[in-house]
């Protein structure tokens, strides 16, 4: 079914995407020490490589509904914003946490709106990924607002925060993929039943 080959390369891009922000977020958390160059070009290569993924996933899949266009959308921004990152680390520096907590905000909106496709579909446990949501756009506005001073600090910072948006997403992601194959196995019980009936 085409409906489920898009899902499961928007799954698998999510998935990828989390994995990069956990993986970063560790370094940062556990080397808080670098220089800044290396956050900087690091932070600016996850971006990269996560719009990257997002324009791909968008001309792969081709179905053009809303949610691949804002996709799209996101994935053009995180590019240009990486690159920018990469190119001119020094004076970044001082965004870099504000730059962060935007990607981590558009992350809560999109795991709220994930949220409420669950409970649509009633889900017994949405709300765990309405809380999920709410606590990562309420992180992505920390940063936003309280852009730390101390160095040290923006970098662990940004390490925890990268690390539970990238759980939180693989977590909320794997919800709404188990949600969508009981429905696909539900719908089919019912199309065999409809079938025999007719027999």
């Amino acid at each position: 079914m085409l409906v489920e080959k898009i899902l499961k390369k928007l799954k698998t891009n999510v998935i990828i995407s989390s994995l990069l922000c956990v993986i970063l977020g560790l370094v940062l958390l556990l080397r808080p020490g670098l220089s800044i160059q290396i956050v900087c070009t690091a932070v600016g290569a996850v971006l990269i490589i996560s719009g990257a993924i997002r324009i791909v996933g968008y001309f792969t899949a081709g179905d053009g509904s809303l949610y691949s266009q804002v996709n799209l959308i996101f994935g053009i921004v995180f590019a240009v914003v990486g690159v920018w990152i990469v190119i001119k680390p020094h004076k970044v520096l001082a965004i870099i946490p504000i730059i962060v907590g935007i990607v981590i905000s558009l992350h809560g909106l999109h795991n709220l709106q994930q949220a409420v496709d669950l409970c649509k579909n009633k889900y017994d446990k949405w709300w765990i990924a309405l809380i999920l949501g709410i606590l990562t756009l309420g992180f992505g506005i920390l940063l936003i607002c309280r852009p730390f001073a101390a160095i040290d600090t923006v970098v662990m910072l940004i390490g925890v925060f990268l690390i539970y948006d990238g759980l939180s997403n693989i977590w909320i992601v794997s919800r709404v993929s188990k949600n969508a194959r009981i429905l696909r196995q539900e719908m089919e019980a019912v199309d065999g039943e409809a079938r025999e009936i007719e027999e």
